[in-house]
């Protein structure tokens, strides 16, 4: 039955577009400040699953976490048992802005309606790229963004006989999902654009990254565009191809990366920023919308380094997204001040940990800057399980101020990377932090923290740099 704002109705309704993280987590947020007498909540998920962690579907894919269920933090059962109307493999395919309503299509039955609101929530996350080329919709091709992608991608895995995999592309999720293979067997090949892996990393630090891929005996085929992927007569793939070479493949995997899914709001007229991002204020309204708000993967947000407003697709700032905008649309109030780009990974036993800019993106932002790394152990060298640690740490020229920090090392290396990104919140220069009162004790660290030397290092970059 079609709805309309002009229909009457005794409390406010708050529509959520989008079931995973940033969307129910606004949604139950709001629930908890206002109770069902004083708001109505409806919210639309198209796939099969709700509150769920994408950011551990590698590792559900390659068994360190046996069950899917385990990825799942709220059923839909649950959310509905708190009075939000949660309506499965539903898609919204129209936002009427004018008219205040969603347009909604059951993927089941192929039935559409309308459905009014006082306020709307989009969180419609991020979709994975997919490139334009011969047979990427072949059989055996996966993006992997969803639960649902997660399980297709098993049910391949499950039902075919061949043993030879290609990742295309070696960022996050490349890399995760390349470890994930070779956990299952697999013979891995990753093909990669760049000239080393990890572009969230500087070149010199992905090399470091590169090494460790092939130690475990992953194929690394860097600076390499993708041309085709070729099939069978079954339409089935069986290769993937470059300009040089082709490369045997009993299933393919992308993970180039992800855009924005905005395409319904682009369609409504939503302002979208240069990376195809809704844009919002600092409350998470959507900008010019007095009623409308975004969070999530959908959104660009706040650099604090730069000042830029870019696209960082975390669960973190997901979730975080969804409280803030609960309680603005529960009639509280909640800013978010923006992000610092800190990101942690792992290859096997490699962690990979960044914050901050790059040397590209200081050069982007046309920041001058200082750049010095550092070799470095997890625990004193002394004490038994003492293993390497690089660091890499850029400081801006003159101020001192710390522009960012990459980490590449074994056991106890990545988390240290949230050391830096709190001081980059607090713009604080690399000489403040080496005053730092961190904790020591030898099973733990070096006297001096990898990321104190780094940070003395740096300062002694800037003095110089100043004279």
């Amino acid at each position: 039955m079609n709805t309309s704002r002009a229909e009457e109705r005794s409390r406010e309704r708050l529509v959520v577009v989008g079931g995973d993280a940033a969307g129910m987590s606004a949604a139950s947020q709001a629930r908890r400040l206002k109770g069902p007498d004083a708001l109505e909540i409806v919210a639309f998920e198209r796939g099969h699953f709700t509150s769920y962690s994408a950011c551990g579907i590698p590792y559900w894919v390659g068994g360190d976490v046996p069950d899917r269920d385990r990825l799942i933090a709220r059923s839909p059962e649950e959310h509905r048992a708190r009075d939000i109307d949660l309506r499965m493999r539903t898609e919204v395919v129209e936002i009427d802005v004018e008219g205040s309503r969603v347009r909604a299509r059951d993927l089941d039955t192929g039935t559409e309606s309308w459905t009014a609101y006082d306020k709307l929530v989009i969180a419609t996350g991020a979709r994975p790229i997919r490139p334009d080329l011969p047979g990427v919709d072949a059989t055996g091709v996966h993006g992997v963004q969803t639960l649902d992608d997660g399980q297709a991608l098993l049910d391949t895995l499950t039902a075919t006989e061949g043993r030879r995999a290609v990742v295309v592309g070696a960022g996050y999720i490349g890399v995760e999902m390349a470890e994930a293979l070779i956990n299952r067997g697999y013979e891995v090949t990753v093909v990669n654009r760049g000239k080393e892996p990890m572009s969230t990393l500087d070149p010199d630090m992905g090399r470091l990254v590169h090494k460790a891929m092939e130690g475990l005996g992953i194929t690394m085929v860097d600076d390499a565009e993708v041309t085709a992927l070729r099939t069978d007569d079954d339409g089935r793939v069986r290769a993937v191809a470059t300009e040089d070479a082709e490369y045997p493949a009993d299933v393919v995997v992308l993970g180039i990366g992800v855009r924005p899914e905005t395409t319904l709001a682009k369609a409504a007229g939503l302002p979208l920023g240069d990376h195809g991002g809704l844009l919002t204020d600092l409350a998470l309204r959507v900008r010019g919308h007095a009623n409308i708000w975004a969070g999530g993967d959908c959104v660009e947000v706040l650099d604090l380094v730069s000042g830029r407003e870019r696209h960082i697709p975390l669960g973190t700032h997901a979730n975080k997204h969804g409280q803030i905008i609960g309680a603005n649309v529960g009639g509280g109030y909640a800013t978010f001040p923006g992000v610092v780009g800190t990101a942690v990974s792992k290859v096997c036993d490699l962690e990979i940990a960044r914050t901050g800019l790059r040397e590209k993106d200081a050069d982007r932002a046309g920041l001058q800057y200082v750049s010095v790394t550092v070799e470095s152990t997890s625990r004193a060298g002394y004490y038994p399980g003492a293993a390497p640690m690089t660091v890499k740490m850029l400081a801006e020229r003159r101020t001192g101020r710390l522009l960012g920090v990459q980490i590449v090392g074994r056991e106890g290396a990545g988390k240290r990377v949230d050391i830096a990104a709190v001081a980059l919140t607090a713009g604080m220069t690399v000489e403040q932090m080496t005053a730092l009162d961190l904790g020591y004790a030898p099973p733990f660290s070096p006297v001096w923290d990898p990321i104190l030397v780094a940070a003395r290092k740096a300062t002694t970059a800037v003095r110089r740099g100043a004279s």
